[in-house]
């Protein structure tokens, strides 16, 4: 069964182009993003690598460590860094992930038969400092992802986990979020002492509230 949020990410060891990984080890008590790739030396994993590697400060400044997997050897993996390197100018700085036997691809079901019975799709799995699958996006092999998306849903993830609010539709950090329902307009006042603005009895606005 395909991992839910919520569910525990599974825990595994893995060889990698920064040596060998014990995923929990590798995370501590921080955030992680951990995504897939169809093959070695194809297109849009290349542009994907090539873009995570110049936003890699980015995911530190979220206390976020990222790995890339892909289904290919280390061997593999290592020849390709190169090609990462000439393409979009950015080396690679975070561990790329070696899964000849699928194990891990089996794990977080990476792998769609509909879509190719041996080739990952595009998955992206954020998990929480406890160790949570927290985010799950699957795109298919031909479209490249948005890390910059990547990027709001972490931001979005970390402020709803320490406080009693939402993010509303296209919410980027520094903007207004909303109060959950689940908050009284009394205890919102005590909560939120920036106060909140309220558009309908459940749907009020206050600003970011670490901010």
């Amino acid at each position: 069964m395909a991992l839910q949020l919520g569910d525990v990410a599974p825990d595994f060891t893995s060889e990698s182009t920064e040596g060998t990984i014990h995923f929990y080890d590798y995370l501590g008590d921080g955030w992680g993003v951990l995504f897939s790739h169809p093959k070695d030396f194809t297109p849009v994993c290349t542009t994907e690598l090539g873009e995570v590697a110049r936003l890699k400060g980015e995911f530190d400044k979220r206390n976020t460590k990222v790995l890339g997997l892909s289904v290919d050897p280390i061997e593999s993996h290592r020849s390709w860094v190169g090609d990462i390197k000439d393409a979009t100018g950015n080396e690679l700085n975070y561990p790329l992930l070696a899964d000849p036997d699928r194990t891990v691809a089996d794990l977080y079901g990476m792998i769609h038969p509909n879509a190719n019975d041996t080739l990952t799709v595009r998955s992206v799995f954020v998990i929480g400092p406890d160790k949570k699958v927290k985010l799950t996006i699957t795109y298919p092999a031909s479209t490249g992802r948005n890390f910059q998306e990547i990027l709001r849903v972490l931001d979005s993830l970390q402020l709803t986990s320490g406080y009693s609010v939402a993010t509303p539709v296209n919410w980027t950090e520094g903007e207004d979020v909303i109060i959950v329902p689940a908050i009284s307009d009394e205890d919102a006042k005590e909560k939120f002492p920036k106060g909140f603005r309220a558009v309908k009895p459940y749907l009020r606005y206050t600003p970011q509230p670490n901010r």
